[in-house]
């Protein structure tokens, strides 16, 4: 009787001329929420929620409205907000979306699941639910819902390269190789670029490298592959592997003919020179790549990390000095020269950093490292917490708090940033990335990729 009690009452106030103060009604529900009346709450926002609203600002206030109930705590309200808005909008993705994303982070695995479901019904097109829906399930160890997931989905957007590289993921991480493989087949039908790579990845971890050089060669025939750095990359590398370092040369050169705004190939090259021992030809490969891609932060980071490998300390300081006149609000570059300074210049220098680039990442990282190189523990763990609110995908900064804690933290301490670092799944960093994409830890899952970081990283002195 609840929902027909609060219409009612709704109606004779309107019928009696009072005003219906929504604002006020709203508080009312989540007033009604926290006294444990959750049916009178949704009840409520029901009746109230179009309530002086113009019908164009509707999806727009009912988003917001569901963003205020969330951040007051009130997540009957923002699920009751978000079933009516679905009730009106039931095309809209971005409301599906907001919804979907209110259930993960606040809801139960099994409301979260039920309105992806629900999402993959209506916008059956939108291949992102079908793929949060397949990730969920084989989360869950539930790898046969996961497959008829990906089934459904092939169903409806049968040229999806998304759904076809989701579905061979699922096979490769259980063990399922010739499914893995069978599935590139047909999906090279497609001629995508990506699903090439991913053929050649695939042989690659598996260590069949005459096979994934096979893959190449085809790959490198097709013209939608030739411009796409990420193949030439592989190529290069699978031959370096191989010992076949004159031909990894020429493999780079070509995708540099190809693609010259890739800046990864370029450091690849510069690497493979400086590997041999020809640290001359490395700087004339990274002066011939500043000079078609000017003003590139990671090409000038990789102009001063070839200085001061070859232990040339004054001409890196020149570089670093060169490079900030060029990208002077890149946070990398500043975050490297904190530490090329002596003791006495790094937190001059940290200063002069938040300048330029107060909310980067890579320089709240290095301030941090600064406050625990000066043993100041409880400032060190709030400068964590703030780089990684900035950016929660930093790998490096997740890496280095674990570190910290195995230095200065209890287990309990330990086990947190652990599950943290787990559920924010990042995905790039300085160290992170070579880590991660590493072909030797392609099986290895986030926690184990963050404790091989966390050995890599050294304490600041």
């Amino acid at each position: 009787m609840v929902a027909k009690i609060i219409d009612r009452a709704i109606k004779s106030l309107k019928a009696n001329k009072v005003e219906i103060n929504r604002d006020q009604w709203l508080k009312d529900a989540i007033d009604a929420e926290r006294s444990g009346n959750v049916v009178t709450s949704q009840a409520i926002i029901n009746n109230v929620l179009g309530i002086a609203v113009e019908e164009e600002d509707r999806k727009h206030t009912w988003m917001d409205d569901a963003k205020m109930f969330t951040m007051e705590k009130a997540y009957a309200c923002a699920r009751a907000v978000y079933a009516h808005a679905l009730g009106v909008f039931q095309t809209k993705k971005q409301v599906w979306s907001d919804a979907i994303l209110f259930e993960k982070e606040h809801g139960t695995i099994e409301n979260y699941d039920g309105l992806l479901e629900k999402a993959t019904k209506v916008c059956h097109k939108y291949e992102e639910f079908w793929l949060r829906l397949a990730k969920s399930k084989w989360q869950q160890d539930k790898i046969k819902d996961a497959q008829d997931v990906l089934a459904r989905a092939f169903e409806v957007n049968p040229n999806s390269e998304d759904i076809w590289l989701a579905a061979v993921k699922l096979e490769t991480e259980n063990n399922q190789y010739e499914r893995a493989r069978k599935l590139l087949g047909q999906a090279r039908k497609v001629n995508s670029p990506r699903i090439w790579m991913k053929s050649v990845h695939l042989e690659w971890c598996l260590g069949n490298l005459d096979e994934a050089m096979n893959l190449l060669e085809e790959a490198l025939k097709q013209p939608t592959c030739q411009t796409y750095a990420k193949i030439h990359m592989m190529h290069g590398q699978i031959l370096t592997q191989l010992g076949k370092l004159e031909e990894a040369h020429d493999a780079y050169n070509e995708g540099i003919k190809k693609c010259p705004g890739a800046i990864p190939l370029w450091i690849l090259q510069t690497r493979l020179e400086e590997s041999r021992g020809r640290v001359i030809q490395a700087r004339s490969v990274l002066e011939r790549a500043r000079m078609k891609n000017p003003k590139n932060e990671h090409l000038w980071y990789e102009t001063v990390l070839v200085e001061a490998r070859a232990g040339n300390k004054e001409l890196a300081s020149e570089r670093m000095a060169r490079a900030l006149q060029e990208c002077d609000r890149s946070g990398i570059l500043w975050a490297k020269a904190i530490w090329m300074e002596e003791h006495h210049g790094r937190r001059a220098k940290l200063l002069d950093a938040l300048k330029k680039c107060e909310h980067d990442q890579h320089v709240s990282l290095a301030g941090t490292k600064l406050m625990w190189a000066n043993r100041k523990i409880a400032k060190t763990r709030k400068w964590f917490e703030q780089t990684l609110k900035m950016e929660p995908l930093f790998g490096d900064a997740w890496a280095t708090y674990y570190k910290f804690e195995l230095v200065h933290g209890t287990e309990k301490e330990q086990a947190a940033i652990k599950e943290r670092c787990m559920a924010a799944e990042p995905r790039y960093g300085i160290i992170w990335a070579p880590v991660a994409k590493d072909v030797s830890n392609w099986r290895k899952k986030t926690v184990d990729i963050l404790e091989i970081v966390a050995a890599k990283i050294e304490i600041p002195r």
